[in-house]
């Protein structure tokens, strides 16, 4: 039996003796592992003027999404997306044959009732001419008279339904509406087109404008003609605009007010669809002193966003944030980081919690 105890009590024993080790060791690589240099900067808030800032979409200033009045399939399309494409230039056309058979009804009556007309007319000269010489009653001059206005009548009525149908031309015959380049294509050749279902989309090219949704809070600082600054954020441009229009409703855009902004000319390559950051000059009334950092110290893991900060034990440990508006190339923080603490602003190597940190 005391055998049997010696031999328990030693094997607890190198188990425990073999744990220790095996933390001592874990201890030892991690103490020994270099350390990953970073550069910090410490929290602090932000007193310089704020401007009220929002995010908006590029677009063209001016376009069109092309559509017919007519129900048919689409013969044929004669352009592709990029081509440069001229004002009145055919785009597509859309099997017209019931238009084409009523064009020809109309000019067969066009055809009829000029005749009737022509032998109107001469009627109408020969019984003025009897009838001034006493050769023809007032009642047979009457007569030939509204003969005359009613074939003249029928002519005129012949002509306009040939505009009538000629315009019915126009909607089977799909034509560009101002110079500019075909950006999108909805449909395709044997399709089916619908009225008012959009078929091509045409923009003029160098004139682009942004749209974006403003708070209700702010909407009332913003003005008509007021010099702004654009960000585009994948060209990392700024360029200048001015405040074209101002809504003045929110009733279907959820308390947000839409504000269009007129690009200036630049030598940016701007493409409608390109995101982009509005700064207006007007200076916030709330949270002037918020705390900013810049957005290129944020981590984001999921749906959470945080930043790197200095443990008292001089490791990274990863910190979630709150974050509010963003406002150029910084964000402001409403919770998640104190006054005078350090973040991490950029690092040499990857970081993570726990890694050791040299601050450069």
């Amino acid at each position: 039996m005391k055998n049997r105890n010696y031999i328990i009590t030693a094997v607890l024993t190198m188990t425990l003796v073999l744990a220790s080790c095996g933390e001592t060791e874990k201890k030892a690589v991690v103490d020994n592992s270099p350390a990953v240099p970073v550069q910090v900067r410490t929290v602090a808030e932000n007193t310089e003027n704020s401007f009220v800032t929002s995010s908006g979409k590029i677009e063209a200033a001016k376009s069109a999404n092309i559509s017919t009045r007519m129900m048919g399939y689409v013969d044929k399309i004669y352009v592709k997306v990029g081509d440069k494409v001229k004002n009145g230039q055919l785009l597509l056309s859309v099997n017209n044959a019931d238009v084409s058979a009523k064009l020809a009804q109309v000019n067969a009556g066009i055809t009829e009732a000029t005749a009737a007309f022509t032998n109107a007319e001469k009627d109408y000269q020969r019984f003025t001419n009897l009838f001034n010489e006493n050769s023809a009653s007032q009642k047979e001059l009457d007569d030939i008279t509204a003969n005359y206005n009613m074939a003249q009548a029928r002519l005129e009525s012949a002509k306009q339904m040939k505009n009538g149908v000629n315009a019915q031309m126009g909607y089977a015959n799909i034509r560009a509406p101002f110079a500019g380049v075909v950006t999108n294509k909805f449909i395709n050749a044997g399709d089916m087109a619908n009225p008012g279902m959009p078929l091509l989309e045409v923009e003029s090219p160098g004139k682009h404008q942004v749209l974006t949704m403003v708070a209700e809070s702010e909407i009332l600082d913003i003005k008509l003609n007021t010099e702004v600054t654009v960000l585009i954020k994948s060209l990392h441009k700024t360029v200048k605009g001015k405040v074209t229009e101002v809504s003045s409703s929110a009733k279907n855009t959820g308390g947000q007010y839409l504000v269009k902004v007129m690009l200036d000319a630049s030598d940016a390559k701007i493409l409608s669809g390109m995101y982009a950051t509005v700064q207006f000059p007007v200076e916030r009334k709330a949270n002037a002193s918020a705390i900013m950092i810049p957005t290129e110290a944020l981590v984001e893991k999921g749906q959470l966003t945080g930043v790197y900060t200095i443990s008292q034990s001089g490791t990274a440990l990863l910190r979630w944030l709150r974050l509010g508006r963003v406002f150029g190339d910084k964000v402001e923080v409403l919770s998640g980081l104190s006054q005078e603490e350090q973040y991490v602003v950029s690092s040499e190597g990857k970081l993570f919690n726990g890694v050791k940190v040299s601050v450069q």
